[in-house]
């Protein structure tokens, strides 16, 4: 009976999408349409677009789990952060000056941004190959998060689940592209709000919690907020920052401006986008963070990516409220997977191939990038199955992408004198930076156990830090050297027009 009303709900949720998908389908006519959505979203569409490709299951499972484990109730922190910096101040920041430029300039991805700003189709073209190549460990990461809550609540083998979920994610970039992951999202987005909050109610009455009195209990062991070394505070803030600030570079959240209607719909989304991230990152990394009240560090603690997922089945939910967080799970990585995946596609087809094919025609276009979308989730498929933790892959990807491109993109909406040369100097520095653990764990897969590798291979979000630190420095002074040798011809893009889409 249990599994069969689990069942249930999932098939309600997969037919609700498949409707919208039919019926959003039919409107996307143009690239823009399917890459943008045709720059109409209100801010309601957009925050949540924008929190529910944020948040999935690589946050509620790995990193939830992960930072729960380490630091207890201090892993809180990461949600905060990611609220405050990842939310409201990258609204804030970013959100009205993007939606401007992207206007003006008719810009599509990131790396047409970048051409257009720093007048390089050498930069283009390495910010397409570096965003579709990197994009695929964090794709990755997201089969990984919601295949291990499907194997330990449904009893469904891993790689059955993965399959379910990418084919919901292809027929959702398929039938429409941006247009249907945008309401997709919209519709997720609630479930995701309802679900977050009625699990932190549950879980925090359950008799392993034990209400409040419990957690104050809890805050007082030394588990809770337990004294930390120095190396633990740095990986801590190094994860707070990372899955923060790192979202400024990451193409996938930085395009969600690309589409948003005007510029009063961009200020009411920075409440909007504030509020989820509150509510559902903060109600995750708060229900992580109570795993050593459910088990024992030595004892019965499951593995890092499986902790989250054994807590919701030790704390006896109600089976709806089961079916409600599987939908919440499933929702957030279907909505995560359609915005990298749509994000990768469309850098290749439109910045890589028909930038160098004039004669392809828009229709031909939006074919390509949804034959592109079923190739990226292929590869995406392959390297899930690879042994490696959530937390490790998303690090990985995220720091290579934003160590190499938050730099030049941040900089470009304020700084003028920013030239091409300082941009490359910033985006190779945070390239090779962040790439040492992503290479470190490359080469412990071939057996090798030196101490050192196997350090730096679990160092990701420290690196990723390092990177977009460097990358900000060396952008701003290599300009200021060589403002003579390489000057940045770069008026129309603060003040142009380009009229037809």
């Amino acid at each position: 009976m249990e599994k069969t009303t689990l069942w249930l709900t999932l098939g309600i949720y997969l037919a609700a999408m498949f409707g919208i998908g039919l019926v959003e389908g039919r409107k996307s006519k143009s690239v823009a349409d399917f890459t943008v959505g045709g720059r109409n979203a209100g801010a309601w569409l957009s925050a949540l677009s924008y929190g529910t490709a944020y948040f999935s299951a690589v946050m509620f499972v790995g990193y939830a789990g992960g930072t729960g484990l380490k630091y207890g109730l201090w892993g809180i922190l990461a949600g905060i952060g990611n609220c405050v910096f990842g939310s409201w101040l990258a609204w804030k920041v970013l959100a009205r000056r993007t939606r401007d430029t992207a206007s003006r300039l008719k810009l599509k991805t990131m790396p047409d941004f970048l051409e257009k700003r720093y007048g390089s189709k050498a930069m283009k073209t390495f910010a397409s190959v570096v965003i579709f190549v990197f994009l695929v460990p964090y794709s990755a990461s997201v089969y990984k998060g919601l295949a291990s809550v499907a194997e330990v609540l449904l009893d469904v083998d891993v790689n059955i689940c993965m399959i379910v979920i990418a084919v919901v994610a292809l027929l959702l970039l398929i039938l429409g592209g941006y247009l249907v992951q945008a309401r997709a999202d919209f519709v997720q987005g609630i479930v995701m709000m309802v679900g977050v909050t009625l699990l932190i109610v549950f879980v925090i009455r359950c008799d392993k919690v034990g209400g409040f009195a419990g957690i104050a209990e809890y805050a007082k062991s030394d588990f809770g907020f337990a004294p930390m070394k120095a190396d633990d505070w740095v990986s801590l803030w190094a994860t707070v920052l990372m899955t923060s600030f790192g979202t400024w570079g990451l193409p996938q959240m930085v395009q969600k401006y690309f589409g948003i209607k005007d510029d009063a719909q961009a200020k009411r989304g920075i409440t909007i986008s504030t509020f989820f991230a509150l509510l559902v990152a903060g109600g995750g990394y708060f229900i992580g963070s109570l795993c050593h009240r459910f088990f024992t560090v030595g004892a019965d603690m499951p593995a890092q990516d499986y902790i989250v997922p054994e807590m919701l089945k030790a704390a006896n939910l109600p089976v709806i409220l089961l079916g409600v967080v599987m939908v919440l799970l499933i929702s957030a990585s279907v909505s995560t997977l359609c915005s990298v995946t749509l994000t990768a596609c469309s850098t290749v087809s439109i910045d890589l191939i028909k930038a160098h094919v004039s004669s392809m025609t828009d229709k031909k276009t939006a074919k390509l990038t949804k034959i592109f979308c079923a190739v990226f989730i292929v590869l995406s498929y392959i390297v899930a199955n690879t042994d490696t933790p959530i937390l490790d892959m998303m690090s990985y990807s995220w720091g290579i992408i934003s160590g190499s491109f938050l730099a030049p993109y941040v900089l470009a909406l304020y700084y003028k004198k920013l030239n091409r040369m300082g941009a490359w100097y910033g985006i190779l520095t945070g390239f090779f930076i962040a790439l040492i653990p992503a290479v470190s764990k490359v080469i412990t897969m071939f057996g090798v156990t030196n101490e050192t590798v196997v350090s730096l291979a679990a160092k990701g979000p420290t690196y990723a830090c390092a990177a977009m630190i460097a990358s900000l420095i060396v952008c701003v002074v290599i300009s200021n050297t060589t403002q003579k040798v390489c000057p940045a011809n770069s008026e129309f893009f603060y003040t142009g027009t380009i009229e037809k889409e």
